[in-house]
């Protein structure tokens, strides 16, 4: 059985190194494997799957899914992929293609959520502050209405 490791696109490697917390940066996140987790949630409540088609980065490397499980993103993951293909056969613990399956959805999902968070990212200063404007910004949106149904047009 093969390791899986959840691949960074080469485009938005600049992004998820930005969004760790250093000693000279003023990052959020703590792990790339949190930066990668927020942004697979966030491409996948905007419905956002985007294949790597960049190329893979090497700074950061590709995260072992150890590390994903290790930080109690198993269920995260594996709630993404119910939501994505409404079939929870891909939860299979015997099945290696659904976990390769798994893996594949969280890197689409993560680079399709990178895409977002850039473009919500752009110009910020302190990419902190902005993200929880983005949160808030989730929170309290209101669902759009449903249109007006028009009977006009039977009469």
């Amino acid at each position: 059985m093969s390791v899986h490791r959840v691949r960074v696109a080469k485009d938005k490697a600049s992004l998820v190194q930005a969004l760790i917390r250093e000693k000279e940066s003023r990052g959020t996140f703590e792990t790339y494997a949190d930066v990668i987790m927020f942004a697979a949630a966030y491409g996948g409540k905007h419905q956002k799957y985007v294949p790597i088609t960049t190329g893979i980065s090497n700074d950061p490397a590709p995260i072992s899914l150890e590390i994903f499980l290790s930080r109690g993103y198993d269920w995260a993951i594996k709630l993404i992929a119910i939501a994505h293909w409404q079939d929870t056969s891909i939860l299979s613990p015997y099945e290696a293609q659904a976990q390769t399956q798994r893996v594949t959805l969280i890197e689409q999902a993560a680079n399709g959520g990178l895409e977002l968070l850039g473009e919500a990212l752009r110009g910020a200063v302190d990419y902190s502050d902005r993200l929880l404007l983005v949160l808030n910004q989730e929170r309290y949106r209101k669902p759009n209405p449903p249109p007006n149904f028009d009977l006009s047009r039977f009469l």
